[in-house]
This record gives C-alpha cells, structure tokens and sequence, in this order.
C-alpha cells in the first residue's frame, strides 16, 4: 500500500534523551497534531486516518532547527504541536522536545521534512 498522508515527528537531537523519555515526546506531539488537525482540517485528517496514520519519525540538531520547521510548516498552512516537557524525569521543566508537523499529504510535507535523517 502506498500512503498519500503522513505525520511527522521531528525530534531534538542534542537532547539524547533515552528511548522511554522520546517515545513519550513523540506520542505527545502525534495526538496533539492529530485533535488539531481533525479539528481545522477535518477532511485532511479524515484522508490519514482512513488510510492507516502514518508516521515518521526524525531528528533535527537542536532547538533553533525545530523553530525553524515549525515556521515553515505555519507558512505552508500545516498544523503543527510543540513539545514542551514538564521537567520531573531527564529535563528541565519547560525544555522544547519535539514538534509535530500534520497530518498532511505527502505533497505538501515532503518539502519542508523530507531531507531530515529518521531517528
């Protein structure tokens, strides 16, 4: 099957989180962008869903990479969820983790993620 929407979750590298602390991140993002986006893009939701929800997952260098893509992403008309942590395990309270970007088409996202590494 070939999917056409996706959700992405950019995850800050220079954190080095453990594979615990991120997954918890990552699913923080992934529901905020999804109530979100079936709320101000509900057919765009209705199209990921309905074909599986995809998501991929990535990592960018640091905090000013992650600001950078959540602008362009705004720019672009994509909803986006940034990732704030309350600071009671590995982080200070209030350290930006990860951002989500969509749900959207392949399209539309493709310019603005697509050349960042997985994690």
């Amino acid at each position: 099957m070939e999917f056409r929407y996706k959700l992405v979750l950019v995850v800050r590298g220079d954190l080095k989180l453990s594979n615990g602390k991120t997954a918890v991140q990552v699913a923080h993002a992934a529901v905020s962008c999804a109530l979100s986006c079936k709320k101000q893009h509900p057919v765009r939701f209705r199209k990921w869903y309905s074909e599986g929800q995809k998501k991929v997952v990535v990592k960018v260098g640091g905090l000013k990479e992650l600001y950078q893509l959540k602008a362009q992403a705004e720019q672009s008309g994509l909803t986006t969820a940034l990732i704030s942590d309350a600071g009671l395990t590995e982080v200070e309270p209030g350290t930006v983790t990860c951002l989500g970007i969509g749900p959207a088409s392949n399209e539309e996202i493709d310019p603005i993620t697509g050349e960042l590494p997985l994690l």
